[in-house]
C-alpha cells in the first residue's frame, strides 16, 4: 500500500492539532483543577453533578426556610411571654380586687387599669411579623386574628391552619401558630348557671352562684348527663337536688345537702364536678329562718350556646348583626355548623348559610331571604336581626360559643366590666363581684396554661429545627465532597499528564516540521 506525500501531510498535521488541543485542554484543567466541564467529559459523572446540583439548591433553600421558621418561632415566643407577663398582671388585679376594703372607687380605678390590659392584649395578639403578616392566624396571615365586636366581645378571624415551610426532605414545620389554639382553646371553668325559678318575684334571700367546673371528667361523665337540675331550699341549713328525670341526686353534693348558713364569704357546694357559693341573705324581720328560706328553687344547667356574627371588612354596607336568637332548638341542634358558619348574601334579599370555613366546592346548609323591620333572617334554627338591610355580596362570619373555651381576651373583658359596676352598701353585688373575680382567677390560669402549652410547642419546633439544621449541614458537606470528587481533577495526575502531552506535542511538531521538508528535489 503506498501513501502519498499529501496524505502523510495530513496525517502529521492532524495529529499535531489533536497534540496540541490535549496541552491546551489540560493546561485549562491545571489552571482550575476541573476535570468535567461538560456532558462529553464524563456523561455518568456529569449526570450525578446535575443531581446533586439539585440537591444541593434544596439545602439553600431550605437553609432560607429555617431561618424564616426560626425567627417566626421567636417572635412568637416572645410575643406570647409578654401576653403572660400582662395576664399575670391581670390576676394580680383580680386577687387584689376582692379585698374587702375596696370601695367601688379603687375599684373603678382597678378597672381603668385592666381597660389599658386589654387594649395592649389585643394589639400584641394581633402581631405582625417583619413581612407584615399576622402571628397568629394561622394560615390566613394576612387576615387581623382578634376583633372587637360592638358588644365588647372578642372574634377570632383567622383559620386553625398554619403556613408550613419544608425544612428537609422529609419535614416541614409550622412558620405560624394558629390564635384559635393559642388563645380560643383555654378551658372555660364559667360553663354553667344557676336561674331562680322561685319565688317570684326574687326576694334577695337566698343566691346560688352559677358555678366553676372544678372537674372536667366529673362535669363531663356526670354532670352533662343530669342536666338541668332543680334545686329547692327544704329550710336554712338544708337542700335537696333532683335531676331532669326527678331522681334525687343530693347525696353527690357536699354533706348530703346540709350546710350551715352562718359560714362568712357563703357556703362553698361541690356537685359533680362543679363547685358552687351558696349565700343566705336574711332580712330584717325574718325571725323564723326555715319559713322564709324554705321552697326557694333554682336550675342548674349548661349555659346554652351564644351566637354571634362578625360583618367581613369587605362589604359593600355597614349593616351589623345586631342580635341572634335561637327559635327553634330540633333544627339547630340538627344543621347548624357547630363549628361556625358564613352568611353570604347572593342579592340584597336572598342569603345562603355555609359551615365553615369556605371553600371552592362548599354547599349551602340553609337559605332563605329576609324579612321584616328592621330585616331579619332565619337559617338552621337561628334567626339573624340585622341593623339594616345588608347589600348583595355581603358576607357574615357566624361563630358558636359553646362556654367549653373562652378567649383570654373576653376573660379581662368580663372582669373589667364586673369592677366596674357600683356595689357599695349592696350584699348581692358584693357576692356578684366575688363570682365573678372566682370566675376570673380561675379562667386567667386557664389562658396561661394554653399559652404554655403553645409555648412548649413552639420549643419542641425549635428543637426539631436545631437537629434538622445539623443533618441539612452535614449534607451540604457530603454533598460538596461528592461533587468534588467527581468535578475535580488530581493535581499530580494532571501536572503528569499536561508533561507527556506536552512532550508528545514537541514529537509531533518536530515531526511535521520534518515532513514538511520532504521534497523530491532535496535529493538531487
Amino acid at each position: 500500500m503506498r501513501i502519498s506525500t499529501s496524505q502523510y501531510y495530513e496525517s502529521s498535521a492532524a495529529n499535531y492539532q489533536r497534540n496540541y488541543s490535549n496541552v491546551v485542554k489540560t493546561g485549562e484543567e491545571a489552571s482550575d483543577l476541573i476535570r468535567v466541564r461538560t456532558a462529553a467529559d464524563d456523561p455518568v459523572g456529569a449526570a450525578r453533578l446535575l443531581q446533586l446540583d439539585h440537591q444541593n439548591s434544596m439545602l439553600e433553600q431550605y437553609a432560607t426556610n429555617t431561618t424564616s421558621v426560626r425567627n417566626s418561632l421567636s417572635q412568637a415566643e416572645t410575643t406570647l411571654n409578654s401576653i403572660n407577663t400582662l395576664l399575670q398582671r391581670v390576676n394580680e388585679l383580680a386577687l387584689g380586687a376582692g379585698n374587702a376594703g375596696f370601695t367601688d372607687t379603687e375599684r373603678k380605678a382597678t378597672a381603668t387599669e385592666l381597660g389599658k390590659l386589654e387594649e395592649q392584649l389585643l394589639s400584641l395578639m394581633n402581631t405582625r411579623d417583619e413581612n407584615g403578616q399576622y402571628l397568629f392566624s394561622g394560615s390566613k396571615s394576612d387576615t387581623q386574628p382578634f376583633v372587637r365586636n360592638a358588644d365588647g366581645t372578642y372574634s377570632y378571624m383567622g383559620d386553625e391552619g398554619e403556613l408550613k415551610l419544608q425544612v428537609g426532605d422529609m419535614l416541614t414545620m409550622a412558620a405560624t401558630n394558629s390564635g384559635a389554639k393559642t388563645f380560643q382553646q383555654a378551658l372555660n371553668t364559667n360553663r354553667t348557671q344557676t336561674t331562680l325559678t322561685a319565688p317570684t318575684p326574687d326576694d334577695g334571700r337566698v343566691r346560688f352562684t352559677d358555678g366553676q367546673m372544678s372537674s372536667a371528667s366529673g362535669y363531663n361523665d356526670q354532670f352533662r348527663s343530669g342536666q338541668p337540675y332543680t334545686i329547692t331550699l327544704l329550710s336554712s341549713t338544708q337542700f335537696k337536688v333532683t335531676d331532669a328525670s326527678g331522681t334525687d341526686v343530693t347525696a353527690d353534693a357536699t354533706n348530703a345537702g346540709t350546710f350551715d348558713p352562718s359560714t362568712t364569704g357563703g357556703v362553698s357546694i361541690s356537685f359533680r364536678g362543679v363547685d358552687l357559693r351558696l349565700n343566705i341573705n336574711l332580712q330584717t324581720g325574718d325571725t323564723n329562718p326555715d319559713a322564709v328560706v324554705a321552697g326557694h328553687t333554682f336550675t342548674l344547667e349548661s349555659k346554652p350556646d351564644t351566637i354571634t356574627g362578625v360583618r367581613s371588612p369587605g362589604n359593600a354596607s355597614s349593616a351589623q348583626v345586631s342580635s341572634t336568637q335561637v327559635v327553634d332548638a330540633d333544627k339547630y341542634a340538627k344543621a347548624f355548623p357547630s363549628g361556625g358558619a358564613v352568611i353570604k348574601f347572593t342579592s340584597a334579599t336572598d342569603f345562603e348559610l355555609y359551615a365553615s370555613p369556605v371553600t371552592a366546592d362548599s354547599r349551602p346548609v340553609a337559605n332563605g331571604t329576609l324579612a321584616g323591620t328592621p330585616p331579619t333572617a332565619t337559617a338552621a334554627g337561628v334567626q339573624f336581626d340585622f341593623s339594616a338591610a345588608p347589600a348583595s355580596g355581603d358576607q357574615y362570619v357566624v361563630q358558636v360559643n359553646k362556654h367549653q373555651t373562652q378567649n383570654i381576651l373576653d376573660t379581662v373583658a368580663q372582669l373589667r366590666q364586673a369592677l366596674e359596676q357600683p356595689i357599695d352598701g349592696s350584699t348581692a353585688g358584693q357576692q356578684q363581684l366575688r363570682e365573678a373575680l372566682d370566675a376570673a382567677i380561675s379562667n386567667i390560669s386557664s389562658g396561661q396554661d394554653q399559652l404554655g402549652y403553645t409555648v412548649t410547642s413552639i420549643g419542641g419546633r425549635g428543637k426539631a429545627l436545631d437537629l434538622q439544621e445539623l443533618a441539612n449541614e452535614s449534607l451540604s458537606i457530603a454533598n460538596a465532597s461528592t461533587q468534588s470528587s467527581i468535578r475535580d481533577s488530581d493535581p499530580a495526575e494532571v501536572m503528569t499528564r499536561l508533561t507527556l502531552q506536552q512532550t508528545m506535542l514537541q514529537a509531533s511538531q518536530m515531526a511535521f516540521s520534518r515532513i514538511s521538508q520532504l521534497s523530491l528535489f532535496n535529493s538531487l
